[in-house]
């Protein structure tokens, strides 16, 4: 057993750990990082002004401690005048490791969740007019909203369902998980050849199109086909 006197001591109380509910059980699951995943569904990648068929998937990193609670609401951030909703598939990772091939890709997931990616659109757009980082536009405070992880064990792996977003009751965002340029064990083998992937890591799996900007009393409902709902008030 370690003698107290050999654990640190620090400057100041630590963060706490970020973490998600678990489904069904009074455990919850650790979060390590928050990839992301750009234009993974084609209709967006076009309404965005690229070709879905010219670049390979590419990655971009939001904070773990930007998760908030659906019930806790979004408040809407400031520096920015228009900020957007995308609804995304979330996927836990149980482990990880590097150069994962797609064959064992998927014995890597924990489960799935239902989340959002908040975006400063209006700050994205300065960022890539002059080739900057998007850290400002995607991993401001309170920016992935997200709820629950259904583990595999109870629900699968989700590939094909309704994926879909309305605001104050008008559909916004309306697709198929099947429309995912880029599918989930393929995810997973890119992005372990560019980073050494870890046990409570999520991956935000990509967005329809149909993304908008919302209002302070706008309520957000985001839906997946096996998953729960998650409803967010911007505030």
């Amino acid at each position: 057993m370690q003698d107290s006197a050999d654990q640190p001591t620090y400057a100041f109380t630590p963060a706490t750990v970020p973490s998600l509910p678990i489904k069904g059980s009074a455990t919850r699951f650790p979060v390590h990082r928050i990839y992301c995943v750009g234009r993974n569904f084609a209709d967006h990648a076009i309404e965005m002004g690229h070709d879905p068929n010219k670049e390979p998937p590419f990655f971009f990193q939001k904070n773990p401690d930007t998760l908030v609670a659906p019930e806790q609401g979004f408040p809407y951030p400031s520096a920015s005048n228009d900020v957007h909703h995308e609804i995304e598939l979330v996927i836990a990772l149980k482990s990880g490791g590097s150069d994962i091939s797609p064959e064992h890709a998927l014995d890597c997931v924990y489960g799935y969740a239902v989340g959002l990616d908040m975006t400063r659109r209006d700050l994205q757009a300065e960022a890539k007019k002059h080739g900057r980082p998007w850290e400002v536009a995607k991993a401001f405070e309170h920016s992935a909203p997200c709820g629950p992880v259904h583990p595999v064990s109870v629900i699968g792996h989700p590939a094909d369902g309704s994926i879909r977003l309305t605001v104050n009751g008008a559909p916004r965002q309306n697709g198929n998980l099947n429309q995912m340029i880029w599918k989930t064990p393929d995810m997973i083998a890119y992005l372990s050849r560019l980073f050494t992937l870890q046990p409570g890591d999520l991956i935000f799996a990509g967005t329809p199109a149909g993304v908008g900007a919302i209002s302070r009393g706008d309520i957000m409902a985001a839906h997946i086909d096996g998953l729960d709902d998650i409803v967010v008030t911007v505030i």
